[in-house]
C-alpha cells in the first residue's frame, strides 16, 4: 500500500489525471482519520468538520502546482502542515468575526448562530505564531509539535513520519511543550 500511495503521488504529478482521482480515492481514509484526530479536541463549526477540513486538504494539494512530494511519510507531513494552515485560517476568520472584521451591522434576527468556543480558537491562532519562530531554536521538535497539535497524531505515527524512535518524539514533544509554555506565557 505504501507504495502504491507514493507511485500514484509521483503520477499524479507528472499531470495523470487518473491517477490524481486515484490517489484521493486511496488518501482519503489516511486524511479522514488525520483530520478526525484534529478535530476531535475542538467544538465543531458548520462551516469546518472533518470532510470539510479533508477536502481543504486535498484542494491545496492539486492547486499546489510545483509542490514535489516525494513518499508517503513526506505526503503525510506536508498534509499536516496543510490542516494546521486551514485551521489557524478559520480561527483567524472566526476571531475577526468576533471583533466585528468588515461586517455590516444589521439588526437582530431571530436565528441564533452556533456558539463557537473563542478560547479554542485564540488558543490555536497563539500556537500557531509561536510556532513561526519555534524552528529558529528546534527545527524537529517543531515538527513534533504541529504533527502532534495540529494533525493529531500519535507518538507512534509521528516517529514513523520523522523517522526517529518513539523514545526522541516523547523527549522533543516533552521540550517542545516547556518551550511553547514559555513563548505563550
Amino acid at each position: 500500500m505504501p507504495g502504491d500511495l507514493t507511485s500514484l503521488l509521483h503520477r499524479a504529478q507528472a499531470g495523470d489525471a487518473a491517477a490524481a482521482d486515484a490517489l484521493f480515492a486511496e488518501s482519503y481514509p489516511l486524511l479522514q482519520r488525520m483530520a478526525r484526530a484534529r478535530l476531535r479536541a475542538h467544538v465543531r463549526t458548520p462551516t469546518l468538520d472533518t470532510g470539510a477540513l479533508v477536502h481543504e486538504a486535498y484542494l491545496r494539494f492539486v492547486s499546489s502546482g510545483r509542490l514535489r512530494i516525494e513518499d508517503r511519510l513526506h505526503f503525510q507531513r506536508w498534509t499536516a502542515r496543510v490542516m494546521r494552515s486551514v485551521i489557524v485560517d478559520m480561527a483567524r476568520r472566526r476571531l475577526a468575526e468576533r471583533r466585528g472584521g468588515d461586517v455590516v451591522r444589521v439588526s437582530l434576527t431571530s436565528d441564533l448562530p452556533m456558539a463557537v468556543d473563542a478560547a479554542a480558537q485564540d488558543l490555536v491562532v497563539r500556537v500557531h505564531e509561536a510556532l513561526e519562530n519555534f524552528p529558529e531554536r528546534d527545527a524537529r521538535a517543531a515538527q513534533v509539535v504541529e504533527l502532534r497539535f495540529f494533525a493529531g497524531m500519535t507518538e507512534p505515527e509521528v516517529a514513523e513520519a520523522l523517522g526517529v524512535t518513539d523514545r526522541t518524539v516523547r523527549r522533543d514533544w516533552e521540550k517542545a511543550r516547556l518551550l511553547l509554555a514559555g513563548m505563550l506565557a
